[in-house]
């Protein structure tokens, strides 16, 4: 179906709709005082003849309107204006004439956030562990909100895996201790924003409205105070960022505010999903631009970013989120796809806004040269990438999965692992990296291992010790299992999270013996982290595997971490006066963090089995 008449349909819906509603809104909602983005591009849309062809004013102390855009489109203008360092807190009136009528319109200009950044905008570092839920399949908190009139989506069938199941924010508020017990620091969900789409609306990827979280979640209010609890236990909130591809039904696509606000091609056209084109010194141009420019799926239409209105609209409401919301850090979807030095630009306000603030992207790429190309890096490219991080597919694909599933060979199995940990030369900052085993996105690794509990807890041991960002999805800490073949099987709800359900994960009692020792594992390694020095923060020598046997130190002047990971099929000895004495001299033995056991210098490390040994002097 041709790209023109997906959006000529809607269009002619959306004639429908604005026929009875005349209002005018304005983007952002709001802004504050003493921004240093203090020259905000307010996007104006309105309706009604020659909407835009009104006269506008502002008259408000110390806020300066520098410039009146009519757009292509009569239902928009784009008004530049200016707030000095002398404006204060209050209610602007935006004043539109025409036909001898006066419209006025309130943005409200609003006092900073306590803390200016610092006690938000934290950013999330190796010191954190991320965990990462889907707020549909996660927890129903407050059922009053699991159908909202008016929204194009009416699902509610929980035995349906891709109606809405009425998981919301509440439901995460009422979980928080028990994440933060488990060690979580850091919460990451997908997508909060409205997605109001007739179908497929439980991932959240699909945003029809930027300013506007899902009152199906429970709204901008349930947000701020999720966000107010997370601060509350000393945690951090994590946004999932969309700048790629809006919903069919954004208001941005319904009625477009000019004509070149998205990619659109005579016929519908795909992106590639290669991504060697950006970095290949031989691709062809056409191919280049298929790649950055074809729509992600035709329910997600392209963005165009090299459009300065889109580019500010993008920019603004990252930095928009950020304030109104107390948001952390920042995860950015399908970043490949995105235009990238918008991207830099992008990035780069919110830095210098928040300068402790963190951004890694999904990368879902294969080859560590290709993932390190798109964040902070020591190649000598014509293009140069600001992105802090990734999420590190390499480390996932070609290392832990490959470590667990493979025969232990020269290049296979475990040193698979070795050498993609290796190629960390090429990243400005590896311990920026976001490792994880599954997402919402990939098979859950329990399946991946084939339910194999030793394989799944060594993965476990490694995710919580290696260098990096560790990211875990929810369920994993149950076991829960699936493939992506559909991708519903990957996105079950977390038992319990409904006021009926039969068990309840969320407590040992309402777990089995095998979910439970899962659980324990994890929030054992987990806990130990959050005070090891060593782990969050410290350094990383790694040697080379022999024979399935993989070890890696992981040290500071404080502290030293031994993890061995005995991938073979036989028990492997240890003697620490002759192995690994670049790290191990002067101790004289090791407690294991799992079980509390003392360990001397000569131990053996059973087969399928990962030690975790803080040295003792």
């Amino acid at each position: 179906m041709q790209i023109k008449k997906i959006i000529a349909t809607i269009f002619f819906f959306a004639a429908i709709l604005t026929a009875t509603a005349q209002t005018t809104t304005l983007y952002p909602t709001n802004w504050w005082i003493n921004m240093k983005w203090n020259k905000v591009q307010i996007l104006v849309h309105g309706s009604g003849e020659k909407f835009n062809s009104q006269n506008v004013t502002i008259s408000y102390p110390g806020v300066t309107l520098t410039k009146v855009s009519r757009l292509d489109n009569p239902n928009y203008y784009a008004l530049d204006v200016n707030i000095a360092a002398t404006a204060k807190p209050g209610i602007v009136k935006i004043n539109f004439t025409g036909n001898g009528k006066t419209t006025t319109v309130e943005w409200p200009l609003n006092k900073r956030r306590d803390g200016n950044g610092k006690k938000f905008a934290q950013g999330v570092t190796s010191s954190d562990l991320v965990y990462l839920l889907m707020p549909d399949r996660f927890s129903n908190g407050d059922e009053s909100n699991d159908r909202i009139a008016g929204m194009r989506d009416q699902s509610l069938n929980r035995d349906s895996m891709y109606d809405r199941h009425g998981g919301d924010l509440q439901g995460v508020i009422n979980h928080l201790d028990y994440l933060q017990d488990m060690g979580v620091t850091t919460v990451w969900m997908t997508p909060v924003l409205e997605n109001d789409m007739p179908n497929r609306t439980e991932h959240g990827y699909a945003i029809t409205d930027h300013y506007k979280v899902d009152p199906r979640f429970g709204g901008n209010d349930a947000y701020k105070k999720l966000s107010d609890a997370v601060h509350q236990r000393g945690m951090k909130l994590i946004q999932d960022a969309v700048y790629n591809h809006v919903g069919l039904y954004h208001f941005t696509v319904v009625d477009k505010p000019t004509k070149d606000w998205l990619h659109e091609w005579p016929s519908y056209t795909q992106t590639t999903y290669k991504d060697q084109v950006l970095f290949d010194p031989y691709a062809a141009p056409s191919q280049v631009k298929q790649m950055s420019d074809g729509w992600f799926t035709q329910q997600m239409p392209d963005m165009n970013q090299s459009n300065p209105y889109v580019a500010n609209f993008l920019i603004q409401n990252a930095i928009w989120s950020v304030e109104e919301f107390g948001v952390d850090g920042w995860r950015i979807d399908t970043y490949i796809y995105n235009d990238l030095p918008f991207m830099n630009r992008c990035n780069k306000a919110l830095t210098d806004e928040y300068p402790c603030i963190t951004m890694f992207g999904e990368t879902w790429v294969h080859g560590v040269p290709n993932q390190s190309y798109f964040c902070q890096n020591n190649v000598n490219t014509s293009f140069k990438s600001n992105l802090q991080a990734t999420t590190d597919f390499q480390l996932l694909f070609y290392g832990i999965q490959v470590a667990m599933n493979e025969k232990f060979g020269w290049t296979e199995g475990v040193n698979k692992l070795y050498t993609t940990a290796a190629q960390d030369f090429l990243y400005k900052d590896p311990m920026r990296q976001v490792i994880f085993l599954d997402n919402h996105d990939l098979p859950r690794f329990y399946s991946v291992v084939k339910e194999d509990m030793q394989k799944y807890k060594m993965a476990l041991s490694w995710l919580l010790t290696f260098r990096g960002v560790p990211q875990m999805y929810y369920g994993m800490e149950d076991g829960m299992t699936g493939f992506t073949n559909p991708d519903g099987l990957v996105r079950s709800d977390f038992a319990g999270g409904w006021k009926n359900d039969p068990s309840n994960k969320f407590t040992a009692a309402g777990r089995t013996k095998k979910e439970d020792s899962i659980f324990v594992h994890i929030k054992t390694l987990a806990n130990f982290r959050k005070g090891s020095s060593a782990i969050k923060t410290g350094k990383i020598m790694q040697y080379t595997p022999d024979d399935g046997l993989y070890v890696y130190f992981r040290y500071d002047a404080n502290q030293t971490v031994m993890c061995a990971m005995n991938t073979g099929d036989n028990d492997k000895e240890i003697d620490l006066d002759k192995q690994y004495t670049e790290r191990t001299a002067g101790f004289k033995g090791a407690i294991d963090i799992l079980n509390g056991v003392l360990r001397g210098k000569k131990f053996k490390v059973p087969a399928k089995e990962m030690y975790v040994l803080e040295l003792k002097k």
